[in-house]
């Protein structure tokens, strides 16, 4: 299965709309297979000045992130064994015999020898593709066991943003980096890659998953992911309340012949690089008004993060 061709491939609303044969003519004028159509780049470009008004367009993306690094950490946290021998480590459902107060310190005490043994390990190189104004990279970048990141975008008014934004905080002073360029145009390897609010903004996905998977540490790097299923809810909450009735996000931000399925990538992977990989996390999310973005288990459904191992 060719993941650039079944998810382009239109429906009859897709077909009636002419959108593949709009993505045939700017393929063969673009020279970069990762770039972003001209539409794409020029709507971020009217975005890029308002990136961090948290009560502007970008609002519902700052919550987001909140969601964002905190599946990341997560699922950093996952892979790493607490060697502290006096730090307990109580079964799942230990909250529902133990008073809360103690059920709190025993979280702490876990959360803190996790971060500890983080810590310890060798510093992290962070790769975050479709940076725009750097809400993520930022965020990343001022965890401690994060060595640098790399942030990169094909706006350039974004980059311009990020890279000022910046500079008003110095516990990140060195540690994160933009440019506007292309995926494919990034050298070195990276112990994590996020790509985050990213694959369905782009024309051909399986160029973008290509090009992070070949940048992606060998020794059990992480590829992060989040992105929108292709389906009913998806257009319901994210076009037509999303963007025309409650207008809570930017006109013309998502289209939804480009949102691609959790399922859809997982074939793909399975199919080009099997055995090579372990699905270390997949969930649905869903942002709830007096919440803020939640996670959930139907991740066939809506929006969805995903974490991805690579193991050779």
């Amino acid at each position: 299965m060719s993941l650039s061709f079944k998810l382009l491939k239109p429906t009859n609303v897709l077909s009636q709309l002419g959108v593949f044969s709009r993505f045939a003519v700017r393929m063969q004028t673009r020279c970069k297979s990762t770039d972003a159509s001209e539409d794409e780049v020029k709507h971020f470009q009217e975005l890029a000045p308002t990136w961090w008004d948290t009560d502007g367009s970008q609002r519902i993306l700052h919550k987001m992130n909140l969601a964002r690094l905190d599946f990341v950490q997560r699922t950093l946290r996952s892979q790493v064994k607490i060697q502290d021998p006096d730090v307990f480590v109580p079964g799942y459902n230990y909250k529902e015999f133990l008073p809360e107060y103690v059920s709190e310190n025993i979280q702490r005490e876990v959360q803190d020898s996790l971060e500890t043994s983080l810590g310890e390990r060798p510093e992290m190189r962070v790769l975050d593709v479709g940076c725009g104004g750097g809400i993520l990279s930022e965020s990343l970048a001022r965890l401690k066991w994060v060595k640098n990141v790399q942030g990169i975008d094909l706006t350039r008014e974004c980059i311009m943003v990020a890279k000022e934004h910046a500079k008003k905080d110095p516990i990140i002073e060195g540690k994160v980096n933009y440019e506007c360029k292309a995926l494919e145009d990034v050298t070195g390897q990276f112990d994590i890659i996020t790509c985050m609010e990213m694959l369905e903004h782009v024309d051909v996905p399986s160029e973008i998953l290509r090009h992070c998977w070949a940048r992606l540490n060998p020794d059990k790097g992480i590829l992060f992911l989040s992105t929108i299923n292709r389906d009913f809810i998806s257009w319901f909450t994210t076009i037509f309340m999303g963007e025309n009735v409650l207008k809570v996000v930017p006109k013309g931000t998502h289209h939804l012949g480009k949102y691609i399925n959790a399922k859809e990538i997982i074939a793909w992977f399975n199919e080009n690089y099997s055995g090579q990989f372990r699905l270390l996390d997949l969930k649905g999310t869903m942002y709830l008004p007096l919440q803020g973005w939640v996670e959930h288990d139907c991740s066939n459904i809506g929006n969805y993060f995903m974490a991805i191992q690579r193991l050779q």
